[in-house]
């Protein structure tokens, strides 16, 4: 069978001939090409958080918000003062709080879409919970799409967490992601593109500063008789001079001597190059955007969407912070709630959060003078349980 895929033999006079396309000089000369980052976990984790002022203040906000709510734990007839899954919650290794311990759920969750827990066994609840690199972890999907393990691989070594009709051993907590089954998409996926331009005209910025800080120029060499070119040794001579003597913030403002026939010939700022600073505003707006913080909290300059500060702070807490925390202790409470066998509910606790203050004491005053309602239909749209915290009625 022929190989279409298969370049054929150069065979007789014909292979001689040397056809080409018209534009494939220009393809091989073209400069300027697109770069952009890979998008693989570690190469966005090392570009957008590492290397990236905004993405990493993205995170860490979100992150840190998250995990310093206060909780309350319940189930449908009570509120909780004292439980094994609060103790647990609150020291769930013994080099972590609950803070640091749910910290890294969210940044996991932020950079990579995934955040997985490990479970440490025990007679009934966990006796620790540790939270394990989502770099590292791979699901095993069984024949019916469902993952009936995961693998922990750390410098070629494996190990293997089983699922079966248990509880699981790993709590699996993952975003929204419209093409995989089995992994979350993280919004630095999403930010990619704004981090690659955000990154780009940071290291413009710095090769500008290298070089004195001012636009380039143009040394033009004359000759005796206005014509000429510089020798290999004369060239390599000024460009070592020029690297060593007048680049770099230690150099700026030196002045040059210029030898016979060499003259400078500065060059103004571009258009394009005075639009560097916005284009990088712009990209930092828009990384801003795809992880849920107003722009303005991250003190990016431009249009203030928000009146003020206190306004934009309780947006970044309804619209960000509380969806993301309300479903991340909902899905650890239900794991948690199968080493138990009995039905818990975790959640944060709106009335100790002071940017939603204000709004909710609205909430209790309205609900409160509602006189047509009991006091079980209030409670009920107050987020509490049946009966009063410690009642045992």
């Amino acid at each position: 069978m022929f190989d279409f895929l298969k370049r054929p033999e150069a065979t007789g006079p014909a292979s001689m001939e040397a056809k080409a396309s018209a534009t494939g000089k220009v393809v091989a000369l073209a400069s300027g090409r697109v770069a952009w980052s890979p998008r693989d976990v570690v190469s966005l984790t090392k570009n957008g958080f590492a290397g990236n002022p905004v993405g990493f203040r993205a995170v860490k906000m979100i992150a840190e918000a998250a995990a310093a709510l206060p909780l309350v734990l319940q189930d449908r007839e009570r509120r909780y003062d004292t439980h094994p899954v609060q103790a647990l919650l609150s020291r769930p290794n013994a080099l972590q709080g609950r803070a640091e311990l749910m910290e890294a759920v969210f940044a996991q969750l932020l950079l990579t879409g995934n955040a997985y827990v490990e479970a440490v066994a025990g007679e009934a609840l966990p006796v620790e919970m540790h939270v394990l690199r989502s770099d590292r972890m791979s699901l095993v999907p069984g024949a019916d799409g469902w993952p009936v393990a995961y693998d922990y691989t750390v410098n070629g070594r494996k190990h293997r967490f089983a699922v079966g009709s248990d509880a699981s051993p790993i709590c699996h907590i993952k975003s929204f992601h419209p093409q995989d089954d089995h992994y979350g998409f993280s919004p630095l996926q999403a930010a990619a593109t704004a981090i690659d331009v955000h990154n780009a005209a940071s290291r413009w910025s710095k090769g500008l500063l290298d070089n004195a800080a001012r636009p380039s120029g143009a040394i033009v060499y004359k000759g005796a008789d206005g014509q000429g070119s510089l020798s290999s040794d004369q060239y390599d001579r000024l460009l070592t001079e020029m690297e060593t003597q007048h680049q770099g913030a230690r150099n700026a403002g030196r002045p040059m001597l210029l030898e016979g026939g060499l003259d400078w010939k500065p060059m103004g700022f571009s258009p394009s190059d005075m639009e560097f600073q916005k284009t990088k505003e712009a990209a930092a707006r828009e990384i801003s955007i795809a992880f849920g913080i107003p722009p303005m909290m991250l003190g990016i300059p431009g249009d203030a969407t928000y009146a003020n500060y206190q306004e934009a702070n309780r947006a970044f807490y309804r619209l960000t912070v509380l969806p993301l925390a309300t479903r991340v202790y909902a899905t650890l409470a239900d794991w948690l709630s199968d080493f138990t066998d009995e039905r818990l509910d975790i959640r944060p606790d709106l009335d100790q959060i002071p940017a939603l203050a204000a709004e909710r004491e609205a909430q209790w005053r309205r609900v409160g003078e509602a006189s047509f309602l009991t006091d079980a239909e209030k409670r009920a749209l107050l987020g509490l349980p049946a009966l009063e915290v410690g009642d045992e009625g």
